[in-house]
């Protein structure tokens, strides 16, 4: 399908087809799902923060042996977590009991279980190596040399902002595109500093602030589930949309079972929490979220050394049978889910699409009586 991009447009340069980006999704979106959405004419993703540069190369040569598109690469550029052994330990003792429900004790110490792209010359020497289409950045952006090295090596860089200072950040470092992050969007926050006042700003306000505030390309994301929303997005400048919790019940998604009923139940709710991984992340409702309702829950360690005492809680409780504590990270919209297969759900999306700006064409022509016969909307 042609979407009547501009030839001068980034995306037509890599192309792309179909104004979409599959989100990254680290630990959900698999070599499978990531080609699958290549192959269908818009950009797969996969995540690989907090892989070691071995194991990622081993993903994306898994993902190039299935398809012969561009597909994205993302890593996380957070700062190194500032370890407090007194806060941790505090944190460990208050989840004792929860642990004790499964009869296993919180682990003695936790660890920083996700290192971070800005201090792994490793990734980015295997990243030059194999080369992939499009690297993006999240939680912040790499040293200019690592930036300058990537973009040398002939890679499109995208990088995610929340707000209009980190966009400008973001253009300053000669990045390719911005994916603006609105509050709807799952899983992580992308922000610079997770210290730092959080707007949490929407998704269509973020994309008409950064339109008027820098001439990169924009990526609406956030909240964004069919057709109709990436037409929404595209109306306001946006160069293409980007979604996440659309492609996890996909077949190609690495979601298990229970992840799928959760993401498919219209009794499903989302809320932003810090207390899975030390971060503000967007996730389905769970146990970890009553946490911070709690008024004698103690400070949170930083992410992400947290994480290494949610993953561990979520393991005991999975050994008895329990998905109370399982992070199933999820947009705003995880109840316009669709299950089908990630290439049927690319092209219904860009039949939608279609049809969405038909439907606006007739309506204004409704309304307003006038000929838009000649009007490229």
């Amino acid at each position: 399908m042609n979407c009547s991009f501009h030839s001068e447009d980034l995306f037509a340069r890599l192309g792309i087809t179909v104004p979409i980006v599959q989100a990254p999704m680290a630990g959900w979106a698999t070599p499978a799902l990531a080609a699958a959405v290549s192959n269908a004419g818009a950009l797969g993703s996969l995540g690989i923060g907090g892989m070691k540069a071995e194991d990622a190369r081993a993903i994306i040569q898994k993902t190039r042996s299935l398809t012969e598109s561009p597909f994205n690469v993302n890593v996380f550029c957070h700062k190194r977590a500032a370890a407090d052994s007194a806060r941790e330990a505090r944190w460990l003792e208050y989840l004792h009991p929860y642990f004790a429900q499964f009869q296993t004790p919180p682990p003695a110490a936790m660890r920083d279980v996700v290192p971070s792209f800005v201090e792994d010359d490793t990734v980015l020497a295997m990243l030059i190596e194999e080369h992939p289409a499009v690297v993006s950045f999240h939680f912040g952006l790499p040293a200019p040399d690592a930036i300058a090295a990537l973009r040398d090596a002939g890679i499109v860089l995208f990088a995610t902002a929340t707000n209009a200072d980190e966009a400008g950040r973001v253009a300053d470092a000669q990045i390719d595109a911005i994916v603006a992050q609105g509050a709807q969007a799952g899983g992580h926050r992308g922000t610079f500093d997770p210290a730092a006042p959080d707007e949490l700003l929407g998704t269509t306000t973020l994309v008409q602030l950064l339109r008027r505030e820098t001439s990169l390309p924009v990526i609406a994301a956030g909240g964004i589930m069919n057709g109709a929303g990436i037409a929404a997005v595209l109306a306001l400048g946006a160069q293409a949309a980007q979604l996440g919790t659309a492609f996890l019940v996909t077949p190609e998604s690495a979601a298990d079972a229970t992840d799928r009923a959760a993401l498919l139940d219209p009794r499903s709710r989302t809320a932003f929490t810090k207390a899975i991984s030390g971060r503000l992340a967007r996730g389905i409702e769970n146990a970890y979220m009553d946490l911070e309702r709690d008024p004698d829950c103690p400070p949170i360690p930083d992410f992400p050394i947290a994480f290494d005492a949610a993953k561990a809680l979520n393991a005991a409780a999975k050994a008895h049978g329990s998905s109370a504590f399982a992070a199933r990270w999820a947009g705003e919209g995880v109840r316009l889910s669709r299950a089908m297969p990630a290439t049927s759900l690319v092209a219904t999306l860009a039949q939608e699409i279609v049809d969405a700006i038909a439907s606006l064409r007739t309506n204004f022509t409704a309304c307003s009586g006038s000929d838009t016969s000649r009007t490229d909307i």
